[in-house]
């Protein structure tokens, strides 16, 4: 499949992530590391059918640390309905293509919420990739439920292609306080915190290729970008694909003047 837009810095494909998947070359990138549609914000088969802009609201902070309701809406995107059983075998299927595509050593890290988070570790698995650990990201923010505890944290899950190598000078917390996006910094229903995804670059292979099969405001590949690594990003939905690309020309330019700095 051609690419939709190619800087030496980053590639974006526009379309589905398995067929995009099914096109790159074995063993061309050094890490995958992704947010894919959870499928989940609800116990029941018809809750998780509804509209992504609805079960996943986008709270934030104020600038008292309090959580904050939604105050502006962002575009929906696809693939959250799956029953329980299809999400286990749709995600096997695109953990075990990119498990094709990573170089021997390379790395996973895919986010999921409690409610995924046992079957994202089988299905990391059954992918074929070595499930190394669970790292907590505390948003600091959630929706509070009378009687339950607060939804203010999601997991990150770490996998290799094999043996895990041994990067000198490496050594990550495994819980991860980075704040949500604030509204005005938001361009995702479900956008991760730049500062986050910058945190476990180290995991990468320096200079190394990241792939994002579902990128979608690209914020994987901003961090990817900022911390000297290379991107691969996939998205479906075009309004989301078109910000990304801004936000990565935006972030290419800004190392390219890091790097000329440095010179």
């Amino acid at each position: 499949m051609e690419p939709w837009h190619h800087t030496d810095q980053f590639t974006l494909y526009r379309g589905e992530a398995l067929s995009v998947l099914a096109s790159l070359p074995t063993g061309s990138v050094d890490a995958v590391i992704t947010d894919p549609p959870y499928s989940s914000g609800g116990l029941m088969r018809n809750d998780r059918s509804v509209d992504p802009s609805a079960k996943y609201r986008g709270w934030s902070q104020d600038e008292t640390g309090k959580s904050v309701a939604p105050k502006s809406t962002y575009d929906t995107f696809t693939g959250d309905n799956r029953d329980q059983r299809s999400y286990l075998f749709w995600s096997a299927l695109w953990l075990s293509e990119c498990l094709r595509i990573t170089k021997p050593g390379g790395t996973l890290l895919t986010f999921t919420d409690w409610r995924q988070l046992p079957i994202s570790t089988d299905a990391i698995q059954a992918g074929g990739w070595v499930w190394r650990a669970i790292a907590v990201w505390d948003k600091g923010v959630g929706r509070p439920v009378k009687g339950r505890f607060r939804n203010h944290v999601e997991y990150l899950l770490w996998a290799t292609k094999g043996a895990a190598p041994q990067r000198e000078g490496v050594y990550l917390n495994s819980v991860l306080r980075y704040s949500s996006p604030t509204h005005k910094d938001r361009q995702h229903l479900t956008q991760k915190p730049v500062d986050l995804l910058r945190y476990v670059m180290p995991l990468v292979e320096p200079g190394g290729v990241v792939l994002d099969p579902f990128m979608g405001s690209g914020t994987t590949g901003v961090a990817a970008l900022s911390e000297g690594r290379t991107f691969i990003g996939v998205e479906m939905v075009d309004e989301y694909a078109n910000i990304a690309r801004d936000r990565l020309t935006a972030a290419a330019h800004d190392q390219q003047l890091t790097l000329d700095a440095s010179a």
